[in-house]
């Protein structure tokens, strides 16, 4: 009996054994193909500037050195500075620069002396104080455009002198490698980079920007209403019309005089011509 059971034991750890290998095996998995390599995506290209840059411009992304008056006196703007300096706009100028530096900023399209010289002699001295100051807030716009972002501007455009909504403005077209600015009355070409950053840009153009709104006729004055026309006459009109009755009543009895008194002298000289006549006739 034992013999039996050590047989068997055996027998089925004999067939354990040579089992356990099949069992334990599986079928192979298949060879994965190989990844297909992603295209790299393209870095976007830089924008391209729409406003050449000038020789030695002072260009910065610092906004620590935003000195207007020594930016442009690094280069011909004599006369720019000085009537920034008369006008008083460069004060207003700097503030807008501060107040906008957080999110707006400022663009300046400056005439150089060769731009003013073109002018008419004498035309700034024409103009009247409020003008003056007009002219050089034209040139200004309140917020910041970069040199590749004047095709997004839309028109007409905004500058520091508008003080109404149709006031004031300007149009600026973008193309090729060029800006065009347009007042109705003048079209200049902006000539290059004076200076940018990030919140300040100064361009040069090529011409003084006259606004159209220097010629357009002043609106007529208004007409009197009825009112006016039916409104009791002051003292001082009263009494001149009174004076006016009286001088022509003078005027009147004056001329009267003048008649009689001809006609008395023309009575004399035909009575002095008639015995003038019987004593040259009558013999004596």
């Amino acid at each position: 009996m034992m013999k039996q059971f050590i047989f068997y034991f055996h027998l089925v750890l004999l067939v354990f054994t040579f089992s356990t290998p099949t069992l334990a095996q599986s079928p192979a998995e298949a060879p994965k193909p190989p990844a297909k390599p992603v295209p790299a995506t393209p870095a976007p290209a830089p924008a391209k500037p729409l406003v050449p840059s000038l020789p030695q411009s002072p260009m910065t992304d610092s906004s620590s050195n935003q000195d207007i008056i020594k930016i442009l006196r690094a280069k011909s703007f004599n006369t720019l500075i000085r009537l920034l300096k008369t006008t008083q706009i460069i004060n207003q100028v700097n503030a807008e620069l501060v107040t906008t530096k957080s999110g707006g900023g400022l663009t300046f399209l400056a005439p150089d002396d060769g731009a003013y010289s073109e002018l008419k002699a004498g035309y700034f001295n024409s103009l009247d104080d409020r003008q003056q100051k007009a002219l050089i807030q034209f040139h200004v716009l309140p917020f910041y455009v970069s040199s590749s972002n004047f095709d997004s501007l839309s028109n007409p455009v905004m500058t520091l002198a508008s003080d109404k909504p149709n006031g004031y403005q300007i149009n600026v077209t973008a193309y090729g490698n060029s800006v065009n600015i347009s007042t109705g009355v003048v079209n200049a070409t902006l000539t290059g980079i004076v200076y940018s950053d990030k919140t300040l840009a100064i361009y040069q153009v090529e011409k003084v920007l006259v606004p159209l709104d220097f010629s357009k006729p002043k609106p007529p004055a208004p007409a009197p209403t009825l009112a006016n026309l039916n409104a009791p006459k002051s003292d001082k009109d009263n009494a001149s019309a009174e004076d006016g009755d009286q001088g022509k009543t003078n005027r009147a009895t004056s001329g009267a005089n003048t008649i009689n008194l001809i006609s008395f002298h023309g009575t004399i000289s035909v009575f002095l011509g008639v015995a003038l006549v019987a004593a040259v006739t009558i013999p004596v």
